[in-house]
């Protein structure tokens, strides 16, 4: 990239999700097109970089985490997409490390700016014992 017009364009996570998504290129057009695990790769790989994308453009603390966290698990979903290649014998277990040591800094990256923002989102837990007692509301015209 030369020009940079947006500031997600910046991060270094950003650059490095664009590299995983080259080499995932290289691996997906030598694949046959029938392979779920294939699809699967090109998906997961293009969502970490568009959600790292988005997370940045987020003003909100909370949004932006949910987006990065996106981000972090559509990068072990591709770790795993390139395992599941190696056993079907689809990728060379050398080329597969090679994806997941850009994955791993990927990941690292994505952990820290979580951290930086507030930590993971998590939903509150509710109280299921308390709601079971009261029943469901149900309003009525």
């Amino acid at each position: 990239m030369s020009k940079i017009y947006f500031d997600h364009e910046k991060l270094r996570v950003y650059q490095e999700a664009l590299r995983f998504v080259a080499f995932a290129d290289t691996i997906l057009g030598a694949l046959p097109g029938k392979i779920a695990a294939r699809d699967q790769l090109d998906r997961a790989s293009t969502s970490i970089v568009l959600n790292i994308a988005e997370g940045n453009g987020k003003r909100s603390r909370p949004d932006r985490c949910r987006y990065l966290d996106i981000a972090r698990g559509s990068a072990l979903e591709c770790a795993a997409g390139l395992d599941v290649l190696v056993v079907r014998n689809q990728l060379d277990a050398t080329r597969a490390a090679e994806g997941k040591e850009v994955l791993v800094g990927v990941v690292s990256m994505l952990m820290g700016l979580l951290e930086t923002f507030g930590g993971q989102v998590r939903e509150e837990q509710a109280d299921y014992e308390e709601l079971a007692e009261s029943g469901p509301e149900i309003e009525h015209e």
